[in-house]
């Protein structure tokens, strides 16, 4: 069964085109659903995985179209490669707007934030 854990742990793996860190580490993604799809090609097969339903909403550090576009063919591309997804929806959300104080510890310590002096904390 495909879960949030393994969709977020996929998307570790699609980057920010403005800043040198995943998405998930920049706290970009509000929102992960995953729904079974009974109406995909083999469900009910056995032997044949399971297809999963999965929307996945996001925020973007510097909302342009060509971000967002780039972006959503990352977040596409990279769950197109888990053999249990079926049916991707990408959604962009304006709102609430991103701030830095969403990147988590680990992103911080990938874009060199922590332990730096000369550069404000972000808490």
């Amino acid at each position: 069964m495909l879960t949030e854990s393994d969709i977020l742990s996929a998307l570790g793996d699609c980057y920010d085109p403005a800043l040198p860190c995943n998405i998930v580490d920049l706290g970009l993604v509000r929102s992960v659903q995953v729904a079974p799809d009974p109406q995909a090609p083999g469900a009910g097969i056995a032997g044949v995985p399971q297809k999963h339903r999965i929307r996945v909403e996001f925020s973007l550090t510097n909302p342009t179209d060509d971000s967002e576009a780039q972006l959503g063919a990352q977040i596409r591309n990279r769950l197109a490669g888990l053999e249990e997804a079926g049916d991707v929806t990408v959604a962009f959300v304006p709102e609430p707007v991103w701030n830095p104080q969403q990147i988590t510890p680990a992103g911080r310590r990938i874009l060199g934030l922590d332990g730096n002096r000369n550069l404000v904390q972000i808490r």
